[in-house]
């Protein structure tokens, strides 16, 4: 991960749990050497600069838990004292808390009758004064670490690793302490918290994307990975958001599903922001030496991303498609620069089929075909997933091209013969087509009848077989229009124009398709 999108996230559960246990675990050692515990006077004394002595020590009372209540019995911290809320401050309070609660249990405990209910005294006075100290505490100007740590503390550590320890839980159950902070508070720190997190977040995807488009600008080869161009990027904003959202979880599960919202709200501007610097690198990177491996790199992230939000984050369809669309953006201008080449040599080839009046359409063809291919392992760092898209697209571009050189008004065959000999040409370079790009591992099975079809309206010779096969051809292609008809009817020289105006009719009946999911037709101009 790169340095621009990890160093600078706060650590998650890290920073609470983990460091409160590993206290517990040295606390636990020194036990075992019998040390007596300092009690929260000491602890305290951080808050209100320190307390005088209170008297000796009750026959009664374990020395521990004694010093613990002369720190409590202080003031809670003033204005002019000043919080100085370290995490220290939190973990150590929670072991002491927690040494001095289980002294009581075992040494205090035995020694009244059950109906004095001592352990529920002491843990009451504990929670009453750390109720008391953490309200004035949230009465100060919090930075975006203490407001985590108060709130790990309030929410997490507190309830679950002190009150419902496994030696505690038992001798508290029932006395309802309840929550150290009020719920409107917890609230306040928790919006906060998500507010803070956000603008964290924010920074850091957008460093993140500044250092890559800096690598591009600079000329870094990507990384290659499993034969693929790599790109960081997705990783990086996909680890920042998952980090940002266990840190939340460290806090509870809840706040977590809350900030996953808010994350997710701070995405489609990121990804806009990704999809504008990869167009200006498409301008201004053309004569880099790694231009087209970058190109696919970033081409290969949006496979991480996608599987990010729709395994991982498990985004509803209706944010996807927002998320999506800047994605599905930055993927076709890549796609159009990594076949700008490709189609420029292709264009004199496709012009043959008119320069030679359709004489020899199958050589020309062959001619095309050879040329796709000495270009297609350029793209073979491609993720699997693109190269079958991409290779759709050369597919798509192939009928295209084949129907405009059709479509151009320059043939007119008068005799049925004819007619029938260029739908046989049609049909074989149909075949050819279709058989390469298949096999090359485009997914277009929508555009087989494209070229046949057009092949048997060139073929029939009744007006009314031709009515049905146009109407067939409409509900698969619903973007055919009257205006590509006619350009595909002036080959047949032998239509009368009101035969032409007949065939024409059977668009203007509604065929009950919808909308084209895909463009065909709608992307070939006629005159």
């Amino acid at each position: 991960m790169s340095v621009a999108s990890s160093e600078d996230l706060a650590p998650p559960l890290e920073a609470g749990t983990a460091l409160y246990r590993e206290e517990e675990k040295t606390a636990k050692k020194k036990k075992e050497k019998k040390k007596k515990s300092k009690g929260l006077a000491n602890v305290f004394c951080v808050f209100s600069k320190g307390k005088k002595k209170k008297g000796q020590l009750s026959s009664a009372e374990p020395e521990g838990a004694a010093r613990s209540r002369q720190g409590l019995d202080g003031p809670p911290p003033t204005a002019a004292a000043g919080p100085e809320v370290p995490e220290s401050v939190f973990l150590h309070l929670g072991r002491t808390m927690k040494e001095d609660l289980e002294a009581v249990v075992e040494r205090l405990k035995p020694l009244f009758p059950a109906e004095f209910g001592v352990v529920a005294a002491y843990a009451e006075s504990y929670h009453q004064h750390f109720a008391a100290h953490l309200a004035a505490v949230t009465q100060f100007e919090l930075c975006e670490r203490d407001t985590y740590m108060l709130l790990v503390w309030v929410q997490n550590l507190y309830p679950n690793d002190i009150i419902n320890s496994p030696n505690l839980a038992g001798e508290l159950q029932g006395v309802g302490l309840g929550s150290l902070l009020p719920p409107r508070q917890i609230r306040l720190l928790e919006a906060t918290f998500l507010s803070n997190e956000a603008a964290n977040v924010r920074e850091l995807m957008d460093r993140a994307l500044e250092l890559e488009a800096q690598h591009w600008a600079e000329d870094v080869p990507p990384q290659r990975l499993d034969g693929h161009c790599h790109s960081e990027l997705a990783i990086d904003i996909i680890q920042i958001i998952s980090q940002a959202q266990a840190k939340a979880e460290s806090i509870t599960l809840d706040l977590g599903s809350q900030i996953k919202q808010v994350l997710l709200a701070e995405l489609p501007a990121f990804l806009r922001s990704y999809q504008r610097a990869f167009n200006e690198f498409l301008e201004r990177g053309k004569q880099l030496r790694n231009y087209r491996a970058n190109v696919i790199a970033n081409i290969n992230n949006c496979l991480s991303f996608r599987m990010s939000m729709e395994q991982k984050w498990q985004v509803p369809q209706d944010t996807l498609s927002l998320l999506l669309g800047p994605l599905g953006e930055l993927k076709s201008h890549g796609f159009d620069t990594l076949l700008q080449n490709l189609r420029e040599d292709l264009k004199p080839l496709f012009k043959r089929f008119t320069h030679t009046r359709w004489a020899a359409p199958m050589e020309t063809v062959e001619k095309i075909i050879t040329t796709v291919d000495m270009r297609l392992p350029e793209f073979s760092e491609l993720q699997d997933c693109f190269r079958e898209e991409l290779m759709e697209a050369v597919h798509l571009h192939l009928v295209k091209e084949y129907i405009i050189q059709l479509s151009k008004r320059r043939l007119v065959l008068k005799t049925a013969e004819q007619q029938q000999q260029l739908a046989g040409h049609i049909l074989a370079n149909a075949d050819t087509i279709q058989h390469f790009c298949t096999q090359h591992g485009s997914p277009a099975t929508w555009l087989q009848p494209a070229l046949p079809t057009l092949a048997e309206i060139i073929r029939l010779q009744d007006p009314s077989a031709i009515k049905i096969e146009v109407a067939t051809y409409a509900t698969c292609y619903p973007d055919f229009s009257k205006g590509h008809l006619s350009a595909i009817l002036s080959i047949k020289g032998n239509l009368s124009n009101s035969e032409v105006k007949s065939i024409r009719s059977i668009l203007d009946v509604s065929t009950g398709a919808q909308e084209p999911s895909r463009s065909l037709f709608s992307l070939i101009k006629v005159g």
